[in-house]
């Protein structure tokens, strides 16, 4: 089963937050939540910020434990621009 979370209009620019994603890419969700909590790097906040809400929504909608759960894929796509 796949669960999905999207984060839209992060204010951060994708090269930098796909620093932080490539970090935690297939990784199992305690291991990617303790290694974000260490990078200092501000894009770490939003990424943790996402995780946590993918694992809410295996808990609450699909009634899934967290330590069974793992990063199968993270993308970072670029979004609308400021003018």
């Amino acid at each position: 089963m796949e669960i999905r979370a999207h984060a839209k209009f992060v204010r951060n620019a994708p090269r930098k937050v796909r620093l932080v994603a490539d970090t935690v890419r297939g990784l199992g969700i305690a291991d990617a939540l303790a290694r974000l909590r260490f990078i200092p790097k501000a894009a770490s906040l939003p990424v943790m910020k996402l995780l946590q809400s993918a694992v809410a929504n295996a808990e609450n909608n699909f009634h899934l434990k967290a330590e069974n759960l793992f990063i199968k894929s993270i993308l970072v796509n670029e979004g609308p621009r400021l003018k």
